[in-house]
């Protein structure tokens, strides 16, 4: 493995934007073998100690409700070529496990959450900024699903969510920080030609 300093990349958008399938379209095409991978979402602050009926009060789209701080430092450790413990988070009781799973140093660091441009030390640590934009109802329905398919919510608890903490904050903070955007990727993995230059680029700079 060479030893020049890894590439980082920072995927950012609301929630349901398509942020995943553009990093894991990145992956595929780059190589999975050459990207170490981390998603904001591992870094929740563990909720384990609250009651039950304090969760709901709980909002997970502030930067608050994540532990960043966790986050940069694992980002520099791999930028170090050292390896790290990754959290692992169990969104159907908010709460952090007592397992993670190691991520260990590639060439390229592919990093992707929702408020990661709006944390400005975690912010200046990207090489690459790309912005997922898709239109709110997209993301909304998207968001639905994946919380009552996989996450055991229901209806109601998402939409009253979503008009309470989810839209406020996206735009007090998802949005504004689309302005630090090096690249701004509307409709997400479904834009095929904004991800072919996008993994020309990081192939160009891995050269």
């Amino acid at each position: 493995m060479s030893q020049k300093t890894p590439l980082v990349i920072g995927i950012a958008g609301g929630s349901g934007s398509g942020k995943t399938t553009v990093a894991q379209e990145i992956l595929k095409r780059v190589g999975a073998d050459r990207i170490a991978y981390l998603q904001h979402d591992s870094y929740y602050k563990d909720l384990s100690g609250l009651p039950p009926t304090q969760h709901l009060e709980i909002n997970f789209d502030h930067p608050n409700s994540l532990e960043t701080g966790l986050l940069i430092e694992h980002v520099i450790a791999l930028r170090e070529r050292k390896p790290i413990e990754v959290p692992i988070y169990d969104f159907s009781t908010d709460s952090r496990t007592s397992r993670t799973f190691t991520v260990s140093p590639r060439n390229v660091i592919v990093v992707e959450g929702i408020l990661i441009f709006a944390e400005p030390e975690l912010r200046k640590l990207f090489d690459v900024k790309i912005f997922v934009d898709t239109d709110a109802d997209i993301r909304f329905i998207r968001r639905l699903y994946r919380d009552i398919t996989e996450r055991g919510r229901s209806t109601e608890s998402v939409i009253k969510q979503y008009m309470q903490t989810v839209r406020p904050m996206h735009l007090e903070f998802v949005e504004p920080s689309k302005r630090y955007a090096d690249v701004i990727i509307p409709e997400g993995g479904h834009n095929t030609a904004a991800l072919d230059m996008v993994v020309a680029r990081i192939e160009t700079l891995l050269k």
